[in-house]
C-alpha cells in the first residue's frame, strides 16, 4: 500500500566526508550510505520515492542545514555496507539555518535532533520543516518564493 503524503527526514554528514558541494557536483544524485545505528537506519527503510530530506552539517565548525535532497530510490541492501537510499538535490536553502538558531525557537523544543543528537537520520515534523524553511527563507527549487510573499490574487 502506498504512503499517503510526503515524509520528511534530516540527513546528517559531516562537511569534510560529503558537503553540499559535493553533492551538487555529483550530478546531484548520491547513495546515502554507512549508516550503521540501527534506528537511524530504520528512519532509511521508511523513506519513500519523493520524500523530502534536509542536508545538514555536522562537525565541530558549522553545525547547519544547508540544502534540500529527495529520496529517488528507497532502501536497497548494498552488499557489505548494509543498505542505502538513493538521494538527489533539490537546492541549497537560500540561508542556512545553524543549529543554535533553531534550539533557540521555542517551536522547536521537540525536535528529535536535539533529543537524539547522534543519530545520524532523523524524521522531521510537517510543523518543523515548515518552521526551519521560514527560518532559511526557503531553498531554491521549492514551489514557493520568499515566505515574506504576498498571497495570490484570487
Amino acid at each position: 500500500m502506498a504512503k499517503e503524503r510526503k515524509m520528511y527526514y534530516l540527513l546528517k554528514t559531516e562537511a569534510s566526508e560529503w558537503s553540499w558541494e559535493d553533492q551538487a557536483a555529483n550530478g546531484g544524485i548520491t547513495k546515502w550510505d554507512g549508516v550503521k545505528n540501527r534506528q537511524a537506519q530504520n528512519y532509511l527503510k521508511s523513506m519513500s520515492l519523493h520524500d523530502l530530506c534536509f542536508f545538514y552539517h555536522s562537525g565541530n565548525k558549522a553545525r547547519r542545514i544547508v540544502g534540500v535532497v529527495t529520496v529517488v530510490r528507497e532502501w536497497y541492501q548494498d552488499g557489505d555496507a548494509g543498505g542505502a537510499v538513493d538521494v538527489k538535490a533539490v537546492g541549497e536553502m537560500r540561508r542556512a539555518v545553524d543549529l543554535k538558531e533553531m534550539k533557540g525557537d521555542p517551536d522547536m523544543k521537540d525536535f528529535i535532533l536535539f533529543r537524539q543528537p547522534r543519530l545520524s537520520v532523523v524524521p522531521v515534523s510537517d510543523n518543523i520543516w515548515n518552521k526551519i524553511c521560514a527560518l532559511g527563507g526557503g531553498y531554491q527549487g521549492d514551489a514557493e518564493t520568499a515566505t515574506t510573499s504576498s498571497p495570490s490574487p484570487i
